[in-house]
């Protein structure tokens, strides 16, 4: 049994992490401060004996020191994860993602406490001109607020690493859907398309074609990494091995949601937005020569998160 703390535990994927870490029978903690995680994606844990919530600001660094006393494991998922905002509030990914880390790592430091899992993200790589894009692909040029402030704290990490002798497992993610997802494209499309069945506006040209991994690969991609390979930094890629484009994720939503006759229109050019990368795949050879491949491919991701989430709303 391991005491393992959660940070932004009652988020999206956070969620999913403390449901799998609870069924090895870990003491697990999540710290989050409710600003975009849900305590209705925790609540069947409440009377479990192994679990428990703090509900704190991790840009307290004095009480998180505090809270994170003891833990063998940080698996830190606090993050604001809108890429979109970026655009508009230039300050959010700074406080909530660089910040939040460096003052985690510093109680880490004060504490002596040597284990960090972080979730990352594709958008470090930006436009990657090499697809499927490796782990040592470089020159890093992200294009959006979000992905700079990632790669932040993925260096932050690691110099840590490096210097208070702590070890760190960094996974940098395709586009991650599932239960409990909390925004996106899947979800854009369905609360449109629930406001008006006839028609649904896409962003860009409908051409931007991603990587797609269902929440459960993706959470088991992470604690097979952890369980098997210990070197002081480990930064591996998690994705499927195809793509699929926005009209075709479109195209699927309809259909799930039994619509016929839906006119597709689209706002123009190869951007959704800005900081928006048309394409995206990213190579997960590493990881699958490690032992782990996904069950599930894009088309099959989406699909699963659209029924998912049609029975939520």
């Amino acid at each position: 049994m391991q005491k393992i703390i959660v940070t932004g535990g009652a988020g999206f994927i956070g969620s999913h992490v403390v449901d799998k870490l609870l069924t090895g029978e870990n003491e697990v903690t999540v710290i989050d401060n409710l600003s975009s995680g849900k305590m209705e994606f925790l609540e069947h844990h409440i009377h479990d004996k192994n679990f428990k919530f703090v509900k704190l600001d991790m840009l307290e660094l004095e009480k998180l020191t505090y809270a994170i006393k003891g833990a063998d494991f940080i698996y830190h998922l606090a993050a604001n994860p809108d890429v979109r905002l970026g655009a508009q509030n230039t300050k959010v990914h700074l406080e909530q993602n660089i910040i939040v880390t460096y003052n985690l790592l510093e109680a880490m430091r004060m504490n002596k406490q040597q284990n960090i899992v972080f979730t990352s993200t594709s958008t470090v790589y930006g436009e990657a001109s090499i697809i499927p894009t490796p782990e040592n692909y470089g020159p890093l040029v992200p294009i959006s607020l979000y992905g700079a402030s990632k790669l932040a704290c993925e260096a932050l990490i690691t110099s840590y690493c490096h210097t208070f002798d702590m070890r760190s497992w960094i996974f940098r993610f395709a586009n991650i859907v599932g239960e409990r997802g909390t925004h996106g494209i899947i979800i854009d499309f369905i609360n449109k398309l629930r406001k008006d069945p006839q028609t649904l506006e896409i962003l860009g040209d409908g051409q931007q074609r991603k990587s797609y991994i269902h929440v459960s690969d993706c959470v088991d991609a992470i604690l097979f990494v952890v369980r098997n390979i210990h070197e002081m930094a480990n930064i591996f890629n998690i994705g499927s091995n195809d793509t699929i484009n926005s009209t075709e994720i479109g195209e699927l939503i309809v259909k799930e949601m039994g619509l016929k006759n839906v006119k597709f229109t689209y706002t123009g050019g190869k951007r959704g937005w800005k900081g928006d990368v048309p394409k995206m795949l990213l190579s997960i050879e590493k990881l699958q020569k490690l032992g782990w491949k996904p069950i599930h491919n894009s088309k099959s991701s989406v699909s699963a998160a659209t029924r998912s989430t049609l029975g939520k709303l």
